[in-house]
């Protein structure tokens, strides 16, 4: 009886159950994708830097800002350009004619931190942002948060009477 009973479970185990399998293709259609954004708010549009010439050495040393963090994720290797929204600073005040600051004799930059992977001639060195673009960070890494830091400074001397002088400084990361 023990016997017959081993055989009825081992050919029990050895019947085969119907299977049916089914198989579905997935496809990964990536596309280029690159953003650059300040770190502060996560926007493509930093906070306003204001600069208050208040002393006779602000006027004489240049003013200099706080860290700025900015961040690239890129799928794809990239460089990082700046230019100022136009050649002269906007001008708010009471001097009639309105005096023309050349963007490029007072606005500068360095950057402090480069975690890019990338190469660029502005690390702890300062240089100028004018109306043109100009690259200043070349072979950045790809990856999710490539990021550095920069820090203005601005030195519009003497020469400029009373008045707020405003440009927007525009960054472009563009992949290779």
């Amino acid at each position: 009886m023990f016997t017959a009973l081993l055989l009825g479970i081992a050919s029990a185990s050895k019947a085969q159950t119907p299977a049916s399998t089914a198989n579905q293709t997935t496809n990964l259609n990536l596309t280029n994708a690159i953003e650059l954004s300040f770190v502060a708010n996560s926007s493509a549009t930093g906070a306003a830097l204001n600069f208050a010439f208040n002393t006779v050495n602000d006027y004489a040393n240049g003013l200099e800002s706080a860290p700025v963090q900015m961040r690239v994720r890129s799928n794809k290797t990239f460089n990082l350009s700046v230019k100022s929204s136009g050649a002269y600073f906007s001008y708010s005040g009471t001097t009639t004619p309105a005096p023309q600051m050349y963007v490029g004799s007072v606005l500068y930059f360095k950057m402090t931190q480069n975690n890019t992977g990338g190469w660029s001639w502005v690390n702890n060195r300062y240089d100028y942002i004018d109306h043109y673009n100009w690259t200043f960070l070349y072979n950045g890494t790809n990856g999710g948060d490539q990021n550095f830091t920069l820090v203005y400074k601005v030195t519009p001397g003497f020469t400029f009477p009373a008045g707020t002088y405003t440009t927007d400084v525009i960054f472009t990361a563009t992949q290779q």
